[in-house]
């Protein structure tokens, strides 16, 4: 019943298509230009001088802060409606774009790059996007609708990566990182449709306390076993998530390969994650969410043993693209319905946001410990492997986990 009230105040004229495809639109332009900024980091360390270790340093707090604001923005969603987040997270975003285009020392790039674009995306990500869609999209339309939100990121990545290489080509990393900017803008409109009504007492999900607090549901959630371990296998997402974003397309470069290879190889990447993740979302209706996340893990730790070993060539990291690309985001819908399957939708956000704090601890050490490694040895070995090793410790994290909700007492009168 609760659900059905939540769902009800989208409004007539927001039907849940209406907000499946603006929410998609949200996602694909904030995930897009973050997607390609691993082709920035070539041009802009040799016009300025840098290390490869200066730009990882600013794409690693930019994935340490989006975690650690992500928590807070889910907070402040949940209690007031996701529109101001969703706005304010779009024109920091745009703000921090636009800034990284003038940077002219390490400091300033960390703070555009990395302190602007993560706290910027910790408001305006495919996460708030996710979190709106289950509390307006009913029931029935929500695991498809959260593979649909999570493939339209792909999307975004699928058609920026090679635009970002061209524009890069054409006009220079700085005009494009202004074209970038201005893209930003449209989300403010669109984060009109996503709008949530602030929570109220009785809106908590099925079998949830109605008057449920923050505190109370934060206790709940790191007091309950399934959540931890669904939190502690997320780290291995955001690990190699980071490391192959910031790091690939100089790989391959260090590899022979010219730079438009990597670009066509994020670009296969976020089109074939169009695939896993609808794919993720519908058939975890059917199948148990653990033994998908475990799949999904593993598969990434294989595909990675066999892409490193043997010579890099056009084919092999095309197909490594493809494997990659149908397990690159595909985690994200059957852990935020896990969350939502075993709390309720009223602090999904919040909930969802502490989930993402480990992913983007991964994605710091991913996306820091490839430039490190890189400028001491020469090579990006170390990372791949320990990239390797946490893939398979989160297949095995994940299944015992126990999908149902969670056991509450009723409550009594005061």
């Amino acid at each position: 019943m609760a659900e059905t009230v939540a769902v009800s105040t989208a409004g007539r004229w927001r039907t849940p298509a209406l907000i499946i495809a603006c929410g998609a639109v949200i996602g694909m332009v904030t995930f897009g230009p973050r997607a390609t900024l691993g082709f920035f980091l070539q041009p802009m360390s040799s016009d300025l001088g840098w290390g490869r270790d200066v730009f990882a340093l600013a794409l690693a707090v930019q994935n340490l802060l989006w975690g650690l604001g992500q928590p807070f923005a889910g907070a402040v969603a949940d209690r007031f409606g996701s529109v101001r987040v969703i706005a304010t997270g779009a024109l920091l975003y745009a703000a921090g774009l636009l800034t990284m285009r003038y940077a002219t020392s390490p400091s300033t790039l960390t703070l555009s790059a990395g302190v602007l674009v993560g706290f910027g995306l910790s408001g305006c990500s495919f996460n708030l996007v996710l979190a709106a869609f289950s509390k307006l999209v009913p029931p029935a339309r929500r695991n498809l609708a959260l593979g649909i939100g999570t493939a339209a990121g792909s999307l975004g990545q699928f058609l920026f990566a090679p635009v970002s290489v061209a524009l890069i080509d054409a006009i220079g990393w700085r005009s494009t990182l202004v074209i970038f900017s201005a893209l930003m803008l449209i989300v403010v409109p669109l984060s009109l449709v996503l709008a949530t009504p602030p929570a109220r007492s009785g809106e908590a999900g099925a079998g949830a306390e109605p008057d449920q607090s923050i505190t109370q549901a934060l206790a709940e959630a790191f007091g309950h076993r399934s959540y931890v371990l669904l939190v502690l296998g997320f780290f291995t997402c955001g690990f190699q998530l980071a490391f192959v974003t910031a790091h690939l397309p100089a790989y391959l470069v260090d590899r022979g390969m010219p730079a438009q290879t990597g670009g066509w190889v994020l670009a296969v990447i976020g089109l074939f994650n169009i695939v896993g993740s609808i794919g993720v979302g519908w058939i975890s209706t059917y199948f148990p969410r653990r033994y998908i996340l475990s799949a999904i893990y593993f598969a990434r730790a294989l595909s990675t043993v066999i892409f490193i070993s043997f010579p890099i060539t056009t084919f092999s990291a095309l197909a490594y693209g493809v494997v990659t690309g149908v397990t690159w985001l595909s985690t994200v819908p059957p852990t935020s319905s896990l969350i939502a399957l075993m709390f309720g939708t009223r602090w999904l956000a919040t909930l969802y946001g502490f989930a993402f704090v480990s992913h983007q601890v991964g994605g710091f050490l991913g996306a820091l410990l490839g430039g490190i490694a890189f400028d001491r040895t020469g090579s990006y070995d170390v990372v791949w492997w320990l990239s390797v090793l946490f893939g398979v410790l989160s297949a095995l994290i994940n299944l015992p986990i126990v999908e149902r909700p969670v056991a509450r007492p009723a409550a009594v009168p005061a």
